[in-house]
């Protein structure tokens, strides 16, 4: 096992270049599975999702040729299999998506429930509603998800609640289904965007992704393509942070300014100076950020998945900060982890009332989840004096390269292996 070792207090300068986005390339690659013949899928980020996606194709009889570090050539014409074991499943959130791109392709699909990060229960009914509107009958036994249709058939379909899941996965076993789909409250995430492009330029027809009410007009086959992901927007949200939370001066490259409006407008409200370009954001701080009330939501609101992050930035800021999680029901259990380095923060229920101190001390700490992990390697970088993370593999599910890169920006960050006998310990 292994854990980041952050000797922080020095602020951020230089440039960064944010990969593909997670989110996107896993719902983009089971959505492969698709294709009458191959496709190559460009800037993939170089993440431990996607290479559990990968590895759990090839179990299904697809073909994957590696062409380059953030490439791929994947060949689904052998692919007959429709179960996904819980082993290829455990540690990533997105194996569900092999349920709607396997009854897309096979009108079957038995899938294991996903593993990745715990933050509360994340159901899959509106999942299974979905499914079961298109004309598939779906049980769940022996821990597997088992979903089987003679003919998937349109139907309109509304979600009870805004899901990005359920959006992307109905999308999935809906675009061969026969005749017309309308998703009616759907989510409008990048990647959902991002998801719909791929799938028309191998020949689906979805109009309306970015909007509440997705259409999607079945077709007989979907054909192999050339596709590249979109830049991460939670990547770049998480190294903006960073750049306010060291007082630094970091400009972002390989962005799509416009995914980020939310988070901007946050930062620009604690007092950073941001600067926008065509393909990049300019990000510079010089003063104690001030407090700020923030509210998770679906897109385009502000993402559930920087919330870690500018908690953290808010523990330091002048002020009492809220912040309302309206997405997901427990996503606060990094608290603990923020309060060992001095942080002053009382959570109730789905709000968190922030004080903000002068600054964080440095402590062990461990990522208790992806994001979590990134707001833990943030409040390392911020504290002056050693800060120890571990269970970084978290981390490792979402971000590239991550100490090369904060490394080339300035920061002092080493991962080095941990004793186990010495973890187990510690843990004790």
């Amino acid at each position: 096992m292994e854990k980041f070792v952050i000797n922080g207090g020095k602020p951020l300068k230089g440039k960064v270049r944010i990969s593909g986005a997670k989110n996107a390339a896993v719902a983009i690659l089971p959505a492969v599975l698709l294709a009458d013949s191959p496709c190559v899928i460009d800037n993939l980020p170089e993440i431990s999702d996607v290479t559990a996606i990968l590895k759990a194709m090839s179990y299904l009889g697809a073909n994957v040729r590696t062409i380059s570090k953030t490439s791929v050539e994947i060949d689904p014409t052998h692919v007959n299999s429709y179960i996904v074991t819980k082993e290829m499943t455990e540690n990533m959130r997105a194996s569900s998506y092999f349920l709607g791109a396997l009854l897309g392709r096979l009108n079957r699909a038995r899938v294991a429930p996903p593993g990745g990060c715990d933050f509360g229960v994340r159901p899959i009914d509106q999942h299974i509603k979905g499914f079961e509107s298109l004309g598939a009958k779906v049980i769940i036994e022996g821990g597997m998800v088992d979903s089987r249709a003679l003919r998937l058939s349109g139907s309109s379909i509304y979600l009870d609640v805004v899901s990005v899941g359920a959006t992307i996965n109905i999308m999935l076993a809906a675009v061969k289904a026969k005749g017309l789909t309308v998703i009616e409250n759907a989510a409008r995430e990048p990647h959902i965007v991002d998801l719909a492009n791929f799938l028309n330029s191998m020949g689906a027809n979805i109009m309306g992704a970015g909007t509440n009410v997705i259409k999607i007009r079945g077709v007989d086959s979907l054909k192999g393509t050339s596709y590249s992901i979109i830049p991460d927007q939670i990547e770049a949200g998480t190294y903006m942070v960073a750049a306010v939370a060291t007082k630094g001066d970091v400009m972002i490259e390989n962005v799509t300014p416009k995914h980020l409006e939310s988070i901007i407008a946050k930062l620009i409200e604690t007092g950073a100076d941001i600067t926008e370009y065509d393909e990049a954001v300019r990000v510079c701080m010089n003063t104690r950020p001030k407090k700020c009330n923030v509210k998770t939501m679906p897109h385009p609101g502000f993402p559930t998945d920087m919330q870690p992050q500018i908690a953290t930035l808010l523990a330091i800021a002048d002020g009492t900060s809220i912040i309302t999680e309206g997405v997901w029901d427990s996503r606060f259990r990094y608290v603990d982890q923020l309060t060992l380095m001095g942080a002053d923060i009382q959570v109730d229920g789905k709000m968190a009332v922030i004080t903000g101190v002068q600054n964080l001390n440095p402590a062990p700490v461990r990522a208790v989840d992806l994001r979590a992990g990134a707001a833990m390697v943030i409040a390392g970088l911020m504290a002056k004096g050693t800060t120890e993370v571990e269970e970084i593999v978290h981390i490792d599910r979402g971000y590239e390269n991550i100490t090369e890169k904060l490394t080339a920006l300035g920061a002092d960050i080493k991962r080095v292996t941990v004793n186990p006998d010495l973890q187990k310990l510690r843990q004790a």
